[in-house]
């Protein structure tokens, strides 16, 4: 039998499907590739990096090491989030400046809110008088502390949210989307386990350190660590003189090991605390930003390692 070629019509058609079929795919790409989506600060765009990968193009107004409380918009802002496909905030009054400026901007979409869904944990008046939830989200009429990402946990649920919100905004990229989360879960998974152990080997009286401000709350919880701070909250909070001086005198009562400052934080309160307490400074914590690219915390993951190797190394008696 004879097979005869393919005529110029058929071929021409072939190479017009070819020609479609190529410029569907650039498009999808294309379109993947500009899922423009605004978060609020450093932390949050490692996150949503994480899930969305290559689909998508990540702003975060809040960069690393600059302090998402003491944070003030420019226009130019307004005008990048109103222009975003999708906005996403922390939530628990953490970033409450951001929902404005998306409204103000012109933004009409949804604003994901990262922890919706976590087990909050709330604040009231230490036995310092420091009001830590003055100016956070309530729920049933008590303040919450919005550092729900300083538990590896609450972290898993960021991220089952996040990649629910890319796939309702980007259907094609959905697949892609769950596959990026369950991956990145696996790694908070072994990351949390990581740190459960290290602090379960640790005596619980040496379970006690001071930072900066009142950030790592859930951490506290999650992983049975004592943190006592001069300040709320908000690093922008002034601390009273009597209030210092009762924290000196519980650290010394307490044998509280070590103290530490914050990438965001005035390092000079600490200073005065470890110098009149007798404590060590044990190191810089990262609690609501990352590090520069160069720095030991440059992602998620790897911030919260370098706080884990930094906690251990102090509480432990390392140097």
């Amino acid at each position: 039998m004879t097979i005869k070629p393919p005529s110029s019509e058929l071929r021409h058609g072939l190479r017009a499907l070819a020609t479609a079929c190529a410029a569907l795919l650039i498009g999808s790409t294309a379109h993947a590739q500009n899922l423009d989506v605004t978060t609020s600060f450093s932390i949050l765009g490692d996150l949503v990096t994480q899930v969305g990968g290559e689909r998508v193009k990540v702003h975060t107004l809040v960069g690393a090491d600059e302090d998402a409380h003491a944070f003030q918009p420019r226009p130019s802002d307004a005008r990048s989030v109103g222009g975003a496909t999708l906005v996403v905030v922390n939530g628990l009054g953490f970033d409450d400046w951001m929902v404005r400026l998306a409204r103000s901007g012109g933004y009409k979409g949804e604003v994901v809110v990262a922890s919706a869904g976590i087990d909050t944990l709330g604040m009231t008046k230490d036995d310092h008088g420091h009001d830590h939830g003055h100016h956070h989200e309530e729920a049933n009429g008590k303040a919450v502390d919005p550092h729900a990402w300083q538990d590896v946990g609450n972290v898993r649920r960021y991220i089952a949210n996040i990649a629910d919100a890319l796939a309702k905004a980007d259907p094609a990229g959905a697949t892609a989307y769950r596959a990026n989360a369950e991956r990145y879960d696996g790694e908070l998974q072994a990351l949390d386990a990581e740190i459960r152990a290290t602090f379960e080997a640790l005596p619980a009286e040496r379970r006690k350190v001071v930072s900066s401000h009142a950030a790592f709350g859930y951490f506290g919880r999650a992983y049975g660590v004592r943190f006592l701070s001069p300040v709320g909250v908000s690093n922008n909070a002034e601390p009273t003189a009597q209030g210092v001086a009762r924290l000196i005198r519980q650290l010394k009562a307490e044998n509280v090991p070590a103290v530490f400052i914050e990438n965001v934080a005035d390092p000079r309160l600490i200073e005065r605390i470890r110098s009149e307490s007798g404590a060590r400074v044990g190191g810089t914590l990262y609690s609501d930003a990352l590090s520069k690219a160069d720095g030991p915390a440059p992602n998620y993951l790897q911030m919260m390692r370098a706080n884990l190797d930094t906690l251990r190394n102090a509480l432990s008696g390392g140097s």
